[in-house]
């Protein structure tokens, strides 16, 4: 009798390891990407991943995977005034193992200024995320920074999640902004981030973003700093010369 419960508990502890060692499912079902009103999302692209020029943005997504949704995404937008950048993200973790209305959303930390957000069901049924994501523009966000709150009837969680992050701020002369969206099953964000979760699976999607404002131009020395800097480059070549003729000699 000892030996059949000896040989159960150890089927069973195999089993049970086997299945917290298997790897989670991570699928980009649907995404989207909206600058000052001009929107561009998977279903309108022959080729999804293909993220060209805007008007006013410029997509980077070499470091970001099409297929699992995860990684991060560049966004760069010139022109003097108002912007809006917005970005919106449809997940499914191990859908074909528990199917994809088993997960929740959540936030941590607070927003920074200019910062939207919204996490809702994907607008399916009831979630109203993307009409938001294609009603924003240059004037500012239509995120409602909250969670499954929709025009259509608020969702209910668990349920399908989705997730946006966006910014609104202002340009001056010469400036321009570097935006990145990081997406990670791994690493828990610093600040303000969002998190997609599928309590079946253990596994969570952390969505954060940064917004950085600097110039465009490069630094142009004035007439007195590219005088010296001439007069330098002259003394350090006739000293290299110098030195040069005395290792030959020596």
């Amino acid at each position: 009798m000892k030996k059949v419960l000896v040989l159960f508990m150890a089927v069973f502890l195999t089993v049970g390891m086997a299945d917290s060692a298997r790897a989670v499912t991570f699928n980009l079902f649907d995404w989207g990407f909206n600058a000052d009103g001009e929107e561009i999302s998977s279903p309108n692209l022959n080729a999804p991943g293909d993220l060209g020029a805007a008007l006013n943005a410029t997509y980077t997504t070499g470091g970001f995977s099409f297929t699992t949704g995860l990684g991060t995404v560049g966004v760069k937008v010139t022109g003097v005034g108002a912007h809006s950048v917005v970005s919106w993200f449809d997940h499914e973790i191990d859908e074909s193992v528990n199917t994809y209305f088993n997960e929740t959303g959540s936030t941590s930390g607070i927003t920074a200024a200019g910062q939207t957000w919204e996490i809702d069901e994907p607008g399916w049924v009831d979630g109203d995320i993307y009409e938001h994501l294609q009603d924003t523009v240059a004037a500012g966000s239509f995120l409602d920074d909250g969670i499954g709150i929709s025009t259509h009837g608020n969702t209910t969680f668990p349920d399908d999640v989705s997730m946006a992050l966006g910014w609104d701020f202002i340009l001056g002369a010469g400036e321009s902004a570097n935006i990145s969206f990081v997406l990670s099953d791994t690493v828990v964000p610093s600040g303000f981030y969002l998190a997609h979760n599928d309590p079946d699976s253990l596994a969570t999607i952390y969505f954060s973003s940064t917004l950085e404002i600097g110039s465009d131009n490069p630094v142009v020395p004035e007439p007195s700093t590219v005088i010296l800097l001439g007069i330098g480059m002259a003394g350090l070549v006739a000293t290299r010369k110098r030195l040069g003729k005395r290792f030959i000699k020596g």
